[in-house]
């Protein structure tokens, strides 16, 4: 009888030993010198999940994961994919991590104002990407930063692109004011890419709008360089010099200094702000702008005070 009861109290004082032991392995937290980004791939198998841990220093060893994740049930759970760890973590909280499937986000940026070209350019660029993609349409994209996840394909990047775009568009339409010069969306949705291209001052965008707006009402020439840059270029390539008077006489329906109205469609993808500026224009009594020298521009409602600020701007520039 003693000896059974010294039998039970050496397993119950081993089990409570290797209790405390076990608890301390998993719970404690395993230090992590920097934050480093970790893959699962498709496929890979619990022992060579628990190796690739164990070889990036985030578990003492890897049968101890192994252990854990088969008594938890959690290996089926784990998704394939990348994982940041960005501060100490405990064994335990790595496997809830995985099995989680928190699985970590990169970003892609793409700026107000770019053509499809350079959003292409910035999609290829972007080698965590995969496939290749249909081109998307000029002015169809919405510029913003949008997460993936490593190995997603850019065709899908596209279509978040061109959804977002189609949402923001359908909003401004909708929301727009009363007795613009615009036939359909599609119309604002030029303009939008003309203020884009004249303005990056976000406060002069409603007046930029304002005096293309004042000038379809007029039924005036727009005169805006940017759709001659488009002209020359269609998007495809960098003008890489200035404008010169016989850029200005090009027989192209771009050239809105030879050519009435607005171009056949967008000369670049506008952002958000440019859109509801087109759709917002401020009421203003104004035809004109210059450069300003400071970032801006000077705007008048005559051609007499529109050279003169002209004069103003060729002097900053000597």
């Amino acid at each position: 009888m003693r000896k059974l009861l010294l039998l039970w109290l050496i397993i119950g004082v081993t089990t409570a030993f290797l209790y405390a032991l076990g608890n301390d392995i998993i719970h404690t937290p395993h230090k992590v010198s920097e934050s480093l980004i970790i893959q699962i791939k498709r496929g890979d198998s619990l022992a060579q999940i628990a190796k690739m841990l164990q070889e990036n220093n985030l578990i003492e060893k890897d049968t101890y994961f192994i252990l854990y994740a088969k008594i938890k049930k959690l290996y089926p759970r784990i998704k394939a994919g990348e994982y940041l760890v960005e501060d100490d973590i405990s064994l335990a909280n790595l496997a809830d991590l995985l099995a989680d499937g928190k699985i970590y986000l990169r970003k892609i940026t793409f700026a107000e104002g770019l053509t499809a070209r350079e959003i292409a350019e910035i999609l290829y660029a972007e080698d965590m990407l995969d496939g290749d993609f249909e081109m998307p349409k000029e002015g169809n994209f919405l510029p913003e930063t949008y997460t993936f996840s490593r190995g997603e394909t850019r065709q899908k990047i596209v279509e978040h692109g061109q959804a977002a775009m189609k949402n923001v568009l359908q909003q401004a339409w909708d929301e727009r004011d009363a007795d613009l010069p615009f036939k359909n969306k599609e119309e604002l949705l030029v303009l939008a890419s003309i203020i884009e291209k004249e303005t990056g001052v976000a406060s002069e965008r409603p007046q930029v709008a304002s005096v293309f707006v004042n000038r379809l009402k007029k039924g005036m020439l727009l005169q805006t360089d940017p759709t001659v840059i488009y002209a020359l270029t269609k998007g495809q390539t960098d003008l890489n010099r200035s404008l010169t008077y016989r850029d200005l006489a090009v027989d192209n329906p771009y050239n809105t200094y030879k050519y009435a109205g607005l171009p056949p469609s967008p000369i670049c993808n506008p952002g958000k702000a440019s859109i509801f500026a087109a759709a917002h224009p401020d009421k203003t009594p104004y035809l004109y702008f210059v450069a300003s020298g400071n970032g801006g521009h000077n705007f008048a409602k005559s051609l007499q005070e529109h050279n003169i600020n002209v004069k103003k701007w060729r002097a900053l520039k000597k």
